[in-house]
């Protein structure tokens, strides 16, 4: 038998070529990988602290691919003092362990100018740990202009030229006995107003209308709109001294603001006990407890939502 020989010839020349073919896409695939890969070392060289793990980095991205532009970015600036570092160490824990759905709440401690040589280090320890203080300039006060300084001073603060307008949609002022209860807090801002909007617990407690009286200052809360009026009308600048969520809500009245306004009682309310015309039951309803004064009506509240139901099983502890 004879070979057919130009049919050998193209057979070879064509397996040549194909093999030619597959080391140029292997290459080419390599400098693209390495491309790729120096692309994303680089970029979270840029954008990562170096202190962070791989697991934080994909939990980070996760969270940024999962977040919306229509989720609602809500500010709870909870008022306290300096020295207060055991209720606040206790309240990022409570906080530190809810996960909105629908949401991005962050939660600040707000409080005046320090005083004390052990407050300027310890203080500043957390603000390097945590990053949740907002230090304003003034004198600690409880009814002599500290919640007007506390909503005034924002728009300064976070007003930024490369940041979402406005940086949150809504501002609270909390309580730092209050328990609030984010995912809760979330779903009753969510079909509500993001403008000109007045929030909270009617006072007096047996009022069902926003508009007769004020919000409690247990949390009420307002749109970023308010707390720029704030910030430039002089209506609360001449109106500092006295009860803070009175006076709150008086300037809303003289200034005509807060025509949105949502009553949340009694979804907000105070501890049962003792039993007042403004407390209830405990009940799987609620966005705020207010008057948790001691560890026992804390521990009674916390339990009763369950708030540890998510505890995870380990052969490192038992808890019953």
């Amino acid at each position: 038998m004879k070979t057919n020989r130009p049919d050998g010839r193209r057979f070879i020349i064509s397996c040549f070529f194909f093999i030619v073919f597959l080391c140029i896409l292997a290459s080419v695939n390599e400098i693209r990988f390495d491309s790729l890969l120096k692309f994303g070392k680089c970029a979270f060289n840029h954008t990562v602290p170096h202190n962070s793990s791989a697991e934080n980095i994909l939990v980070a991205n996760l969270a940024s691919e999962n977040s919306s532009s229509n989720d609602i970015r809500i500010l709870i600036g909870i008022l306290t003092l300096p020295d207060h570092y055991h209720e606040r160490h206790f309240l990022r824990l409570i906080y530190g362990t809810q996960s909105p759905v629908g949401g991005r709440v962050d939660v600040k401690f707000v409080f005046c100018n320090l005083t004390k040589e052990d407050q300027t280090v310890l203080v500043a320890l957390e603000i390097m740990r945590y990053d949740d203080i907002i230090i304003m300039n003034c004198q600690e006060n409880m009814n002599k202009g500290k919640t007007y300084t506390y909503f005034s001073s924002l728009p300064e603060m976070l007003n930024t030229t490369d940041g979402p307008y406005p940086p949150y949609h809504y501002v609270m002022k909390g309580d730092d006995d209050a328990y609030f209860r984010l995912q809760s807090l979330v779903d009753s801002l969510r079909p509500l107003p993001r403008e000109d909007l007045y929030y909270g617990y009617v006072i007096p407690c047996p009022s069902m209308d926003p508009f007769v009286h004020y919000m409690s200052g247990m949390g009420y809360l307002v749109s970023w709109d308010i707390v720029e009026w704030i910030r430039d009308s002089d209506i609360p600048k001449n109106h500092l001294e006295g009860p803070e969520d009175k006076n709150f809500g008086e300037w809303l009245r003289d200034g005509h603001r807060g025509k949105n306004r949502y009553n949340a009682k009694w979804s907000m309310y105070n501890y049962p006990e003792p039993p007042t015309r403004c407390t209830h039951e405990l009940w799987p309803d609620t966005v705020a407890v207010h008057l948790l004064k001691t560890q026992e009506k804390w521990i009674r509240t916390l339990k009763y939502f369950n708030v540890t139901q998510n505890l995870k099983p380990s052969k490192l502890y038992h808890i019953p």
